[in-house]
């Protein structure tokens, strides 16, 4: 899968889990280890264990995508996902702001995250 609709699909099935603040930053032209970072954030453990199986069971079961590491855990707040081409970092608003990692590459462009159509409202007859 080309790393740019990765890194999307990433961000929509953290999307699903409702995580909060997705970025995606390209760092392709500054970076020798990756093209992209899709960062999110999850507000509790449970919320980062449903980001992380989302993610982890979904690119395994339907798209036979598995990440080549990961790293961190629950307890530490910051779980990394190593997909090669795209680096997945998901963490707790407290760690996200401590480690301010839009801030350290704010220099990269950010791609434009999809958002989900609401679905129509029923217009009343």
């Amino acid at each position: 899968m080309e790393s740019k609709k990765l890194a999307l699909l990433c961000q929509e099935l953290a999307d699903n889990k409702k995580a909060e603040n997705i970025v995606i930053l390209d760092v392709h032209k500054v970076s020798s280890i990756t093209d992209y970072f899709v960062i999110a954030t999850g507000t509790s453990e449970p919320h980062l264990r449903a980001i992380y199986h989302e993610l982890i069971d979904t690119l395994r079961d339907d798209h036979g995508i598995q990440p080549r590491a990961t790293d961190g855990s629950l307890q530490t707040a910051w779980i990394v996902l190593d997909f090669f081409d795209v680096i997945v970092h998901i963490m707790r608003t407290d760690t996200r702001e401590h480690y301010k990692l839009e801030d350290l590459w704010g220099d990269v462009p950010r791609v434009k995250v999809r958002k989900k159509k609401a679905p129509n409202a029923a217009v009343p007859a």
